[in-house]
């Protein structure tokens, strides 16, 4: 019955799990507004959050406040990249980071990332946005999550907060 239990305990955390997590991050290597590359194999050692987004998306704009306050509250614990795709253009990039004070990096895919990422197959064509992938240090993807009711407390803050503390095996982090 033991072993049993611990059997459980060892893969409930899967259940919790994106339909996309569970699987070695794809690499990739993006610019950034300043044509700076942000290769994601350089942060191993790190949890990385991947935002894959839009700067006319209402609730990618909400999530970005969330975004700097797990900036704030962790540091260099935790790397965030925001990722932008077509029809987002270096004008848009620029505007959103000044009139939402983002200060992550909002880097430029032509689509490739973000299909690797999404698993972008003919019959499941399109990209919602926003949507979260949180890889651990080990540079395998733990979770993802697709903007939506069943996530919006990773969305707001407490829940991302929440897994965060738990994947970075600390005392949660004090509010500011």
């Amino acid at each position: 019955m033991r072993v049993l239990l611990l059997c459980l305990v060892a893969v409930l955390p899967a259940f919790g799990a994106g339909e996309l997590s569970g699987r070695r991050a794809p690499g990739f290597s993006l610019p950034d507004l300043n044509l700076k590359q942000y290769d994601v194999a350089d942060y191993r050692g790190k949890v990385v959050l991947i935002d894959i987004m839009q700067t006319n998306c209402p609730h990618c704009q909400t999530f970005s406040r969330t975004l700097e306050k797990v900036k704030q509250r962790y540091g260099d614990k935790v790397m965030i990249l925001s990722v932008v795709n077509p029809p987002d253009t270096q004008a848009t990039v620029r505007s959103y980071i000044l009139s939402h004070g983002v200060t992550v990096p909002v880097l430029f895919d032509c689509g490739q990332m973000a299909a690797s990422y999404l698993k972008i197959t003919p019959q499941r064509p399109s990209i919602s946005v926003p949507h979260l992938f949180i890889i651990d240090a080990n540079g395998w993807i733990r979770n993802d999550y697709p903007y939506g009711d069943a996530h919006k407390a990773i969305f707001e803050g407490a829940g991302l907060f929440a897994e965060l503390d738990r994947l970075l095996g600390a005392a949660p982090a004090k509010p500011q």
